[in-house]
């Protein structure tokens, strides 16, 4: 009886315990994709989702670390827990939801092609046809590529950071560089060599594969985190800090979630 007595109090304080708010987080990063998330000459991880990041734990007064990892390897480690919620500029797609869940978003960014400003290339698959377009590994700017283009006759050639797209699209080995149009902008068009390349088009269109918003992915079933994330988020809404974010990163950019 007392064994019985002594298993049940010991569950008990389990369950208790269990119920507790998080006091520590774990972000999972891929740090090369600025203005979102790069490193310094310093070493320093810098750019808006890490500043961000920053401000939604101070909200939530959680202390946090950094885990780097690809971006096709955020989804397969959060899910290893390895770290508790991905920050890196990952849309929100019901295609990932079959995986894990997500915070309510926080941010929207468009996605637009980048190329060669004088380029006969268009933003269309008949535009596109023959041609050879970068994308990220793992990104929905891939599976867009892949559903709406590849299927039409343009080659898609995926990296596993979005530098070494830059890189292949300077030196001619790729027409274009599908991207979220803020990242084009700071990463790429607004440094010196992305001198004679611009936007080619208008965003491209496709809610159900482009998602409906960039927020924080979660394992299954993580209610805990997800609550207090969750009002964290509405906090730094709601006093300012997103906007204040997005101006200092994405200057004319509406990032506001429809």
């Amino acid at each position: 009886m007392k064994k019985l007595h002594a298993l049940a109090f010991a569950v008990g304080m389990f369950s208790s315990l269990s119920g507790f708010a998080a006091t520590e987080l774990r972000y999972g990063v891929e740090a090369e994709y600025p203005p979102f998330e790069s490193r310094n000459s310093a070493g320093e991880l810098e750019g808006f989702d890490i500043e961000l990041g920053n401000a939604i734990c101070k909200a939530a007064s959680l202390t946090f670390s950094w885990v780097e990892t690809s971006f096709d390897a955020l989804i397969p480690g959060l899910m290893a827990k390895k770290f508790d919620a991905i920050n890196s500029a990952m849309n929100i797609t019901e295609q990932r939801r079959k995986s894990i869940d997500f915070t309510q978003p926080i941010y929207r960014i468009p996605s637009q092609l980048v190329g060669k400003a004088d380029s006969a290339v268009e933003a269309t698959p008949a535009g596109l046809k023959g041609k050879t377009v970068g994308v990220l590994q793992g990104s929905i700017q891939e599976t867009y590529a892949k559903e709406h283009w590849e299927k039409q006759g343009v080659t898609v050639v995926s990296y596993k950071d979005q530098n070494m797209a830059w890189g292949d699209l300077l030196n001619g080995r790729i027409d274009a560089s599908l991207v979220m149009s803020a990242a084009g902008q700071a990463g790429f068009l607004s440094k010196p060599q992305g001198k004679g390349f611009g936007f080619i088009g208008q965003p491209v269109s496709d809610d159900t594969i482009l998602g409906s918003g960039i927020g924080y992915g979660l394992r299954k079933g993580d209610a805990q985190t997800k609550q207090q994330l969750d009002a964290a988020i509405a906090k730094v809404k709601a006093d300012g800090t997103v906007t204040a974010l997005a101006k200092k990163y994405f200057p004319g950019i509406d990032v506001s979630v429809k």
